[in-house]
């Protein structure tokens, strides 16, 4: 639909009605001229009719029919030649004319100004053809009487083409004023439609400035009582919308700060399950985009039916609601969900809020933990069962042979010992996450090649006895490191120690060390049996080994390795391992510089 400005409403309307108005007053005025000039015509020429009967009336007494047609002719070229006058007798003939000779006229008796002026004693006719001339005149005409009785009739005439002329000056006047007026009543509209619509104009552009934002604009206040009125009704809107706004806004920056900060994940979602806000721990826990899942679905950005069923359970449920779900988001996540329903201000449901909580983590640990007890369990039975079985058969008295009594004991011996070593690195791991949580462990500048060459010395006779392995240390002498010793030490044993242990005879291990600008990483590398891809996740798992048999066999304890990532962690480090099986393994110790 066209839409006009206000001021195409207010000038047209203005302009409109000024014209009608003025075509209005201007026919009135042309007519009222023109029935007062034709008034005013008549009323002279009835004027000149009676001085003319006075004139007459003694004459016609006398009968002189030449003299009244002298003074007709006198009485026409007093009024400029435009005048005529006729002296009429009662029979119709004609005794003086102004501008014809009488004799020549003919019969007037059937002219109705005649007619009218010997029955009511005035007649007049307007715009009627003369027969004479062939033009149209006006007439008046009055009876002559002498003694009541009529002996004659004065007419009186004038050409309607001068009161025509007359009238047309005054029409052209009229037209030119009204002309004149039409200007300025279009300018006067105008200035009027432009003083009344300026101020809507000017609170149009404010509202339109309210509608962007800019509440802190306001509107000019008009005169009009009305419009002054509205504006400052518009100023107060802005007002109290700043106001709300910026309320609103608080809330909501503090709202999504609270969100933000949580650790938890949270979203909402209305009645048809379309996300309404989310914030980012939710967003980083599913695997979605914080902004891009605005509006959508949950089943559109998350496929997961358990997840789905939740959702719409607590919608449409009256209480707090929960429940462990798994999702393969990042791989297999645990989570735990907290629900609870939303209803709008007539109490119906329009959506649900959902906490997430991620267990992953604690269900890992659990693990970790169940496994470590058994585990635990497990190596720790092996050794105390031999033990108890060797010691019972030794204490029933059915060994006799001291041959065989040494043996006995030697196993006793040998399980005491793998028993002692068990709870040494038990109470080593313990210690180690001790002085990790209390920080009180001590670090020095020292140089790396010093401490690794000691720990291999520890190592290099086992490898050389058993094995025929060599050794070498590749580290420059410049390079220093801020450790503690006996920890870095120690971590360095146990990581020789394994590749012994897992090494084929006549092989050789490589302890080097990479000087970075941000870390140090001391690498042990074996050309041993290998790991299996599969097991390098958890081999820093404590008891975690990943051939049992053969481990128990070379009489590892399944812990030396959960040692070395805790000694790593405790100098701000980690472990590393990559491992090709046939090949052999290389564990590497990253030491930050600084």
């Amino acid at each position: 639909m066209f839409r006009k400005k206000l001021i195409w409403y207010l000038y047209p309307t203005y302009l409109l009605v000024t014209l009608i108005s003025l075509v209005a007053v201007t026919w009135y005025s042309s007519y009222s001229f023109r029935r007062f000039y034709l008034d005013q015509t008549r009323t002279e020429l009835n004027t000149l009719a009676h001085f003319a009967a006075e004139k007459m009336s003694p004459i016609l007494q006398t009968g002189n029919s030449g003299e009244i047609n002298e003074i007709c002719k006198k009485l026409g070229d007093a009024g400029d030649g435009q005048i005529r006058v006729t002296v009429i007798l009662p029979s119709g003939k004609v005794l003086g004319d102004s501008d014809e000779d009488p004799a020549k006229m003919e019969d007037h008796s059937d002219r109705p100004e005649i007619i009218d002026a010997l029955k009511k004693g005035f007649g007049w006719s307007f715009s009627r053809l003369s027969p004479t001339l062939g033009i149209n005149m006006m007439y008046v005409a009055i009876p002559i009487k002498e003694k009541e009785e009529n002996i004659a009739v004065v007419r009186t005439s004038i050409p309607t083409t001068a009161i025509d002329r007359a009238l047309s000056n005054i029409y052209v006047k009229i037209f030119w004023g009204g002309i004149a007026i039409a200007i300025c009543a279009a300018g006067i509209s105008w200035v009027i439609s432009r003083w009344i619509s300026q101020p809507v104009v000017e609170m149009k552009q404010v509202a339109q400035g309210f509608a962007e934002g800019e509440l802190d604009l306001r509107v000019p206040i008009p005169a009009p009582l009305e419009l002054n009125a509205l504006a400052k009704a518009l100023n107060e809107m802005a007002k109290q919308l700043h106001d709300r706004i910026l309320t609103i806004t608080k809330q909501r920056n503090e709202l999504e700060a609270v969100l933000s900060s949580m650790i938890e994940g949270v979203f909402a979602v209305d009645a048809d399950g379309h996300i309404m806000t989310v914030n980012k721990a939710a967003a980083d826990l599913l695997k979605i985009d914080q902004t891009d899942s605005l509006g959508r679905s949950v089943e559109e950005i998350v496929r997961n039916v358990d997840l789905h069923r939740f959702i719409q359970k607590t919608v449409e449920s009256e209480q707090l609601e929960e429940a462990d779900i798994l999702l393969p988001t990042n791989g297999n996540r645990y989570f735990q969900l907290h629900g609870v329903s939303l209803s709008d201000s007539q109490g119906h449901k329009s959506g649900a809020v959902i906490v997430l909580n991620d267990m992953t983590r604690i269900r890992r640990l659990e693990n970790i933990r169940r496994d470590f007890v058994a585990n635990v369990s497990h190596e720790l039975r092996t050794p105390v069962t031999s033990i108890q079985g060797f010691v019972e058969a030794l204490l029933e008295g059915g060994v006799k042979e001291p041959q065989q009594i040494e043996r006995y004991l030697k196993i006793i011996a040998k399980h005491s010992n793998r028993l002692n070593t068990i709870i040494d690195d038990l109470l080593s791991l313990s210690r180690l996450e001790e002085d990790e949580e209390k920080r009180k462990i001590s670090f020095e500048q020292v140089p790396l090649k010093q401490v690794l060459t000691g720990a291999v010395e520890l190592s290099s006779v086992k490898a050389a006895a058993e094995k025929n392995i060599t050794v070498d240390v590749v580290c420059e002498d410049q390079i220093n490191a801020k450790v503690n010793v006996a920890f870095l030490e120690q971590a360095i044993v146990n990581l020789v120690d394994n590749a012994i242990k897992y090494s084929e005879p006549g092989g050789t291990i490589q302890v080097s060390v990479q000087h970075g600008d941000k870390e140090v990483a001391i690498a042990v590398q074996d050309e041993g049996c290998g790991i299996d891809k599969k097991h390098l996740s958890r081999i820093f798992e404590r008891f975690y080994v990943v051939d049992k048999g053969r481990s128990r066999k070379l009489g590892g304890t399944g812990l030396g390795l959960s040692i070395v990532k805790h000694i790593a962690q405790i100098h701000g480090g980690h472990v590393t391992v990559k491992s090709t099986p046939g090949k052999g393994s290389t564990f590497t110790i990253h030491l930050p510089t600084e």
